[in-house]
């Protein structure tokens, strides 16, 4: 019984020091979001930057306490120099974007930080000193507890005390405090918002490279810290309450104490547990433990106009590009078919996002889940009931829909941030099932063999085929969208509450709208998995999610083309500089430049383009509604 008291005791105490680790980078991000209202996906990478230069520099430091806690100090200012130089540079130039605007310029951050690592550090995994004085173990009731993570549990709660402290005993932490109310107003009465946040941003990526470089002495130093954290440390934000650190702390602890436990309880779904306590709270406390409901002024605007009918010349420029795309497949060659298929199949999924986002004003972290599930759908019904290609086709998405219903119905019961976070959960529930049920689902190593009918193995055949599939889901998804119903989702988009006073049901018509759009992301992961022949875990997978998130705000939200233009650059120039050593550096680049230079995406950018060439040549401007008319 001793024992048993012992080895469950080790296993708090080091939940409590995996608590303190994950509280540091997760209040930095509290910081931040309170502030500035932009949730930094780049924050795992100041944690990994941390690691690093905590590594670095204490190995060049001399060995000693003063050397370690020294390089460890250093290395936590350096990341929040680092932080600060590129508010300066590149969000300071975003404020006023949509919020979802910001964070994909943040995820372009995270592109351009790896490749910069990589090319300082390398490839190679980097062990780190062990802490001077902490390179123990402490025997408590016959459990060997490391003296380390006993000091880790210490500064945990150190950190929030003085964090309290600023916060409530310096003229700075009041106006942070106000600004996290209400920082319009903060500006209004004279406060130098620029700095305020300037500054904010340097303590909260401080506190995020403090967090990596206290890891050094637990774990390697890899390029892969960054993704490996960045999932559960949204999490701990939103369970707590966005913009609260003392939520960030409480959250901490809850999640470290589940991990903890729940993989001797359930081991079979430890990787979901966090993202399913994060759903369990956001459902029954939509603004996290000790947030608060978002006000007006923060809830996401990604479309200020309704998407009007298409003109005839859009529809001629429609046609235009299918008869181009099918062109392909006899012209383009193998690699040319290859991509136009790529090229369709990416962008019905990004349509299908964009049907949401755009006319229902629902951003989705997870939107690869209904992609995912169909394609593992199609390729069970293939594998395992033996199934052709078109009866697969058709039920398949079957399961797309009644996922995105089950998790649509939790998921629009929350708005903004938390709504986009509940799909992250969704997804990553999803992700963790798969991945683990290897038994069903073939784990990592995923499933082989879901080729297409002998009549449709022509790449050829089988690229009109999804050309024929694709055009005919875009079609479907634009009459819907101009149907009654899209334009009752524009209303309650654009004002919930009146569209409510006027007797809209606007929850259950987002929830369709929900299911709508998982079903089209399941017809397009169903010609995925046929035209690649396979399915991973790895198409349910948060970078897949924000692949289509990138892709319609590449494009435009406003626009009508925002996703197929989108969706069309995004993987034609990724599948050509992707042979590039350093591909993400420059992938990155161009993101921030599309961000900065045309914040309404590439269709907004084209149109004030056309814009401008028609004012210098003097064409005789005419007005939208003349021009849809036509």
């Amino acid at each position: 019984m001793t024992l048993d008291l012992g080895f469950l005791l080790g296993q708090f105490l080091a939940a409590l020091a995996s608590a303190s680790a994950l509280f540091l980078v997760a209040s930095g991000l509290s910081i931040i979001f309170g502030v500035t209202r932009i949730v930094n996906f780049a924050h795992g990478s100041f944690y990994m930057l941390g690691a690093y230069l905590g590594y670095t520099i204490t190995e060049a430091l001399p060995t000693g306490v003063l050397g370690f806690w020294g390089g460890t100090l250093v290395a936590a200012l350096a990341v929040g120099v680092i932080g600060a130089a590129i508010e300066i540079v590149v969000l300071r130039r975003i404020y006023r974007s949509p919020e979802l605007f910001q964070l994909v310029a943040t995820f372009a951050i995270v592109l351009i930080i790896q490749d910069a690592t990589l090319y300082v550090w390398g490839p190679v995994e980097r062990l780190g000193p062990r802490a001077p004085g902490l390179d123990g173990a402490v025997q408590i009731l016959g459990e060997y507890v490391p003296e380390y993570d006993l000091a880790l549990i210490a500064i945990g709660p150190v950190v929030l005390g003085l964090i309290w402290l600023v916060f409530h005993r310096t003229r700075w932490g009041v106006l942070v405090r106000a600004a996290t109310e209400d920082r319009e107003m903060v500006g209004a009465l004279g406060v130098n918002q620029s700095w305020l946040f300037t500054t904010v941003f340097f303590l909260g990526s401080a506190l995020a490279g403090l967090g990596g470089a206290l890891q050094v002495p637990r774990e390697s130093v890899s390029l892969l810290m960054d993704l490996n954290i960045i999932a559960e440390v949204f999490v701990v934000v939103v369970i707590g309450g966005m913009g609260s650190v003392l939520g960030a702390y409480v959250a901490a602890l809850l999640i470290a104490l589940f991990n903890a436990f729940g993989i001797l309880i359930l081991p079979e779904i430890s990787l979901a547990v966090p993202f399913i306590v994060m759903a369990v709270v956001l459902i029954a406390r939509p603004w996290g433990l000790f947030g608060r409901p978002e006000s007006g002024e923060h809830q996401q605007a990604l479309s200020e106009e309704p998407l009007r009918p298409l003109g005839l010349a859009r529809r001629a420029a429609i046609l235009a590009g299918v008869a181009g795309l099918a062109g392909l497949a006899f012209l383009g060659g193998r690699y040319g078919v290859v991509l136009a298929t790529d090229i369709v199949i990416v962008s019905l999924f990004a349509a299908s996002l964009h049907f949401m986002m755009g006319l229902g004003g629902m951003a989705s972290f997870g939107h690869a889940a209904y992609f995912g599930i169909s394609a593992y759908a199609a390729a069970f019904l293939a594998t395992y009931a033996g199934l052709s290609m078109l009866p697969a086709m058709l039920l398949a998405p079957v399961a797309a829909m009644l996922a995105a219903a089950f998790f649509g119905w939790f998921c629009v019961r929350s708005t903004g941030v938390y709504l986009a976070m509940l799909t992250l959960a969704a997804a990553q529930i999803v992700w963790s099932v798969v991945f683990q049920a290897s038994e069903i689902t073939g784990g990592d190593d995923g499933i082989l063999g879901v080729w297409p009918d002998k009549w449709a193995k022509s790449r050829e055949v089988y690229f009109l085929l999804t050309l024929a599939i694709g055009a005919m889901a875009l079609v479907t998804l634009q009459r819907i969208a101009h149907a009654p119903f899209g334009y009752v989702l524009r209303a309650a988009r654009d004002n919930r509450l009146r569209a409510e006073a006027v007797g809209v049901d606007t929850r259950n018509h987002q929830w369709a709208a929900f299911v709508v759009s998982g079903v089209f992301a399941g017809i397009a992961g169903v010609l995925f998995v046929f035209a690649k022949g396979s399915i991973f875990p790895d198409e349910l997978a948060i970078p897949r999610s924000f692949d289509a998130l990138l892709m319609v705000l590449l494009g435009g939200v406003q626009s009508v083309f925002g996703p197929l233009l989108g969706a069309a650059s995004f993987t034609y120039v990724r599948d050509e500089i992707s042979r590039l050593e350093y591909w993400r550096f420059i992938f990155g680049i161009l993101i921030i430049l599309v961000v900065i230079l045309a914040p309404d995406g590439i269709a907004g950018g084209l149109q004030r383009l056309w814009r401008w060439i028609a004012a210098r040549a003097g064409f005789r401007r005419v007005t939208p509604d003349k021009a849809e008319g036509a």
